[in-house]
Order: structure tokens, then sequence, then C-alpha cells
């Protein structure tokens, strides 16, 4: 997959179609108004994608999943000045759990 509009979209045709934000140490679902916490889901798959020549457009889209909640979705996590700190923190904290 070439671009991140690209991936997102082939994402959601696999079922990926919740959108999470990460607030305060949990990933958080909106329409369904759902906390999931490090130990409720998983990481499925890891895209990452650089710009030819301007940092601010790299992003990492994550694949998650949940089988407590039954539910797939994405997180986008920018790079460069945009990077969400807080969502990296989990991150790392989630690399070291496998």
């Amino acid at each position: 997959m070439d671009t991140l509009s690209q991936t997102l979209e082939q994402l959601r045709q696999q079922g990926y179609t919740a959108d999470f934000n990460l607030i305060q140490g949990y990933l958080y679902h909106k329409d369904e108004e759902l906390k999931l916490f490090h130990d409720e889901f998983v990481v499925d798959s890891i895209y990452r994608f650089e710009g030819d020549s301007d940092p601010a457009d790299e992003a990492t889209i994550y694949a998650i999943s949940s089988e407590k909640y039954k539910i797939k979705g994405v997180l986008v996590n920018g790079a460069g000045i945009y990077t969400d700190e807080a969502t990296n923190e989990m991150l790392d904290h989630l690399n070291k759990q496998q």
C-alpha cells in the first residue's frame, strides 16, 4: 500500500472500522464511548509512512483489535512535531508486553 489513505481504506475493508484516540493512557472510541486499556487490545499490524521531503508528512497507523470488546480499529500517530507523546508512551509499553 502506497499512501496513508489507501492503507486506511484497505484496513476498513478488513473490518478495522473504529477510529481510536489516545486519552490519558487508554484508547478511546467516541462512537461507542468505549475505553480500551493496554491489557484489553493488541496491535495486529503497524504501517509507517515517511514523507519524501517533509518530516511533517510522516505517520504511523496501528491496526488494533480487542477480543474482549469484539472491535477492530485504527490509531494514527503523526511524526515529528506532530507526534503525540502519550501515544508513543502507550505503544512503547505495548512493545514491552509482546
